[in-house]
């Protein structure tokens, strides 16, 4: 059984250490930085392998290829319309990044980088700032008409603009917190759950059967986190297209 006292530390495994160079270095390659490296092999990887056949009848890879990219251009389409597919890229490669970081997580020993609040916050604000521009670039100064829409009464200026700033500037920081937050308490009741089963084990002949309820737990709540990875990925990216709806046609 574990030491009298000893506490679960279900929130050590988010925690960044050095993979390569000096260890405690105040700059380094984490192992945050080598699951990105990976994700992003793996993404290349499933395109490239997938695409290089060309079959008319596509296979496993080629039809996962064919599918993720159907997935995102379908929702595009959906959302903004056909101006939509020139940020095809955009959207593909950030679905495609956050969906594999969320998934490398579940493995054993694995890091999710989707995990820290300083990676999910630079992915939203690289959106803020794409939709701010594309906004700017497309409708000029006519952008500013986005914080009061045409045909409100003149009086509510005052409470419509304030609201409708802070709801704009408010974007990144929903969109991180979602992100960062469902990956950090998935992860959390994941290791609670282990713990318990290491805990219980070691009571001794009647451990192992006492052990088998928070199992269960922890095997369905695996396939819980599964679905959370994609439904998360998903998320962001359907905000993204939305949000660059509004960029597009404004209100």
């Amino acid at each position: 059984m574990a030491e009298e006292g000893k506490a679960i530390d279900a929130l050590g495994q988010f925690e960044l250490g050095t993979v390569f160079g000096p260890v405690g270095a105040s700059v380094g390659f984490t192992q945050s930085n080598l699951y990105m490296l990976i994700s992003g092999c793996l993404i290349v990887a499933l395109m490239v392998l997938g695409m290089r056949q060309r079959a008319m009848v596509p296979g496993r890879m080629q039809s996962l290829a064919e599918s993720a990219y159907g997935f995102i251009d379908d929702m595009l389409l959906a959302q903004v319309g056909s101006e939509g597919r020139r940020f095809f890229p955009f959207v593909f490669t950030l679905f495609m990044f956050i969906l594999f970081g969320n998934m490398l997580g579940l493995f054993p020993y694995a890091f999710t980088y989707t995990s820290h609040i300083s990676m999910t916050f630079v992915m939203a604000l690289t959106v803020f700032v794409l939709i701010t521009v594309v906004a700017i670039s497309l409708h000029g100064t006519k952008f500013f008409g986005y914080f009061f829409p045409e045909g409100a009464p003149i009086w509510l200026a005052p409470i419509i603009i304030p609201v409708e700033i802070v709801s704009y500037l408010s974007r990144p920081i929903s969109l991180s917190i979602r992100l960062f937050a469902n990956m950090v308490a998935g992860h959390v009741m994941l290791k609670v759950f282990a713990s318990f089963v290491v805990m219980l084990g070691a009571l001794g002949t009647i451990g192992p059967f006492i052990a088998i309820m928070p199992l269960a737990i922890n095997v369905a709540l695996i396939g819980f986190e599964v679905l959370v990875a994609f439904l998360q990925a998903y998320v962001f990216a359907i905000l993204t297209c939305i949000y660059l709806h509004d960029a597009v046609h404004l209100h």
